[in-house]
């Protein structure tokens, strides 16, 4: 299944780490590429991940969004998709995470046409999950479940209360 968890609320990411690890309890080759999550923090996720013997790969530089360089975060997000695409052609993985992806197509960086064809080309079996706010159409079109989180209600937008441990990192 090609399954996309979008939208402007908490839980996108935060589902698909239910999903895999669900997928590793199955005994299920799992993996997670983050496109803009940096290789220099260690995220809870990624502490746990590795007690599961589970592959979570960082390919972002933190918040590129807020980047001054936006040609070195094409360069990065294309070199990413480079080693997903390889990834997804060997069948590495039973389930694929796309952590944030939606961003690199929504700024450009990468072409959607192209992520689509590497989709519908994947091998049998092969589960892919993107995440991310703002999922393009022509991706909903293309993906088999999609869920969208909407805010209600945000402890730091609403109270101001930062980032917990264990709950956002």
């Amino acid at each position: 299944m090609l399954i996309v968890n979008t939208g402007d609320g908490k839980g996108k990411t935060t589902a698909a780490l239910g999903v895999m690890l669900r997928a590793a309890g199955r005994d299920m080759r799992v993996g997670m590429f983050q496109f803009i999550k940096s290789a220099e923090t260690r995220y809870g996720e990624h502490i746990a991940a590795a007690k599961l013997d589970v592959d979570i790969v960082p390919l972002g530089d933190g918040f590129t969004w807020l980047s001054e360089n936006i040609d070195d975060d094409r360069a990065l997000a294309a070199r990413g998709w480079a080693q997903v695409r390889e990834a997804l052609g060997a069948g590495t993985f039973d389930v694929l995470i796309l952590d944030e992806l939606t961003y690199c197509l929504t700024f450009g960086w990468l072409d959607l046409s192209d992520v689509l064809d590497a989709f519908r080309a994947r091998p049998r079996g092969t589960h892919v999950i993107v995440t991310g706010r703002d999922a393009p159409q022509e991706l909903i079109d293309a993906a088999d479940l999609v869920t969208e989180m909407r805010v209600i209600k945000h402890p730091y937008r609403d109270q101001g209360i930062a980032a917990q441990p264990g709950i956002e990192l």
